[in-house]
């Protein structure tokens, strides 16, 4: 896709929303409070069924005299990542974000990102830092949920497969001709798992990305939200295995062929076998996962004998208070 196609300067908001009622006006206020003169908002409703959609037609006004863009797309139920690929085919700005409903984007958070993109023509992305805040109470969370990492590193693939720094969706912003050329058709592949990996890993494949160390993107932590939802045995199982199958998916994107990348993924995926295997008592499937680990050189035989005896023989309550926190500080990967 040519860039020409592209309205120069303006930053396209993709923002899918599900049952926001309570949260979305918080968003919408804080797109309305940028700094930045040019932004078209295309919000995907994801057949919500409280009153987001009555919240978000309250906005139309609101947007118009802001001299902003405002497109509402209703689409029926289905996950974070079709709804993104309801809003893409709107996109007509020379830049994107999509941040999710219920955080807020600092007032110069995109025209800061904006300014960095034009002054330094040779990136394609740019990403900042975040706040964590309560979504209840307004007040600032103490602890963020991902690991920032290496902020001086700029190739960030694999940073972000092995959760070495954060996918956090509202810090990065991303060149729309850039993104459309590994998406022509303007569709990320559609899993009940992710969107931001879709949007980030076969990009960060390609380009490079800078850190602005600024706090220019809140993320509302709330209790009972998606994310934050305890998982049924079956719910999480599949969760495992839809996101194998989406990232053997993206590497068929990104054309992975050599075999170290192909041996580093085996691994992410032997990692995150190895773990649920522990947590649900698969002995079995465990022990095949460490054997691969260990056949790649990704597993130290004294993390193995460590894992092998706080997994078999502690007794339950030890297991459940303790090993997650031993596993926190002495297991990679997390």
């Amino acid at each position: 896709m040519e860039e020409n196609k592209f309205c120069k300067g303006k930053v396209s908001v993709v923002t899918p929303v599900y049952n926001g009622e309570q949260h979305l006006a918080g968003m919408l206020d804080s797109v309305l409070a940028q700094t930045y003169p040019d932004i078209e908002m295309i919000l995907v409703d994801d057949g919500s069924s409280d009153r987001t959609l009555a919240v978000a037609e309250g906005y139309r006004e609101k947007f118009a005299a802001r001299g902003y863009g405002y497109r509402i797309v209703a689409a029926e139920h289905g996950n974070a990542s079709a709804a993104v690929n309801k809003g893409l085919p709107y996109v007509t700005g020379e830049y994107l974000i999509w941040p999710d409903s219920d955080d807020v984007l600092a007032r110069e958070s995109v025209e800061k990102r904006v300014e960095f993109l034009q002054d330094h023509p040779e990136y394609q992305c740019v990403r900042s830092l975040s706040w964590y805040f309560n979504a209840g109470t307004g007040e600032r969370a103490e602890k963020a949920d991902e690991q920032q990492g290496d902020l001086d590193r700029e190739e960030l693939f694999w940073d972000i497969l092995e959760s070495r720094t954060f996918v956090c969706c509202g810090c990065y912003m991303l060149k729309s001709a850039s993104f459309f050329a590994i998406y022509p058709e303007r569709r990320i592949p559609e899993y009940g798992v992710g969107q931001n990996f879709q949007m980030l890993l076969p990009f960060m494949y390609r380009h490079k990305c800078l850190t602005i160390r600024e706090e220019l993107y809140g993320v509302a932590v709330r209790e009972g939200s998606h994310s934050r939802t305890a998982l049924t045995r079956e719910q999480e199982e599949k969760k495992y295995s839809d996101y194998e199958s989406l990232v053997d998916e993206i590497a068929e994107i990104c054309r992975i062929e050599d075999r170290e990348s192909k041996e580093r993924i085996a691994c992410w995926k032997a990692r995150r076998r190895y773990r649920i295997s522990l947590k649900y008592r698969r002995k079995k499937e465990a022990r095949t996962a460490l054997r691969l680990l260990r056949r790649y050189g990704d597993f130290s035989a004294g993390e193995a004998v460590k894992e092998i005896i706080w997994a078999y023989c502690v007794n339950g309550w030890v297991k459940d208070k303790i090993y997650p926190i031993y596993r926190k500080i002495f297991v990679r990967g997390k």
